[in-house]
């Protein structure tokens, strides 16, 4: 059984449209924080470590997102990462936003990239990283 790495969601007025809900490039940042609190909060990388000490980013290569359920102001949602593979360089996450009944509203399906900030060019992922990481695989989870 692989971690799934958990990050509380309140939804605010900066996310809604005039419709009231959840204007759906507000989703493809959650997804983003998701991961950037999972680097600061489960792995304890942090962003600013990985950026500034180790010269590397992990830039987006792939971004799918399924829009399942409407959120709207004053939701509470949980985001729910996994990691479902992981290549010489790239990684695969599912994001998925719940809501209090664990119903699914938003899935994303994100490809990430451990790149040199310096030669802007794949680099292999550290194996100190990947020792972190595991933990969060779950090959078992469909793609």
């Amino acid at each position: 059984m692989s971690l799934t790495h958990e990050m509380p969601i309140e939804i605010g007025f900066k996310h809604c449209d005039p419709a009231g809900i959840v204007f759906y490039p507000r989703y493809t940042e959650m997804l983003h924080d998701t991961v950037e609190h999972w680097f600061n909060h489960g792995l304890k990388i942090g962003f600013y470590n990985l950026h500034m000490n180790h010269g590397m980013g992990i830039p987006m290569a792939n971004l799918q997102v399924d829009f399942r359920i409407p959120s709207k102001l004053g939701d509470q949602l949980v985001s729910k990462l996994t990691v479902t593979k992981m290549g010489r360089s790239s990684m695969h996450m599912l994001v998925r936003l719940c809501d209090a009944d664990n119903a699914v509203r938003v899935e994303g399906r994100l490809i990430v990239v451990f790149a040199s900030l310096e030669q802007t060019r794949p680099t292999e992922i550290p194996q100190d990283f990947r020792e972190l990481i595991l933990p969060y695989l779950d090959e078992a989870t469909v793609e």
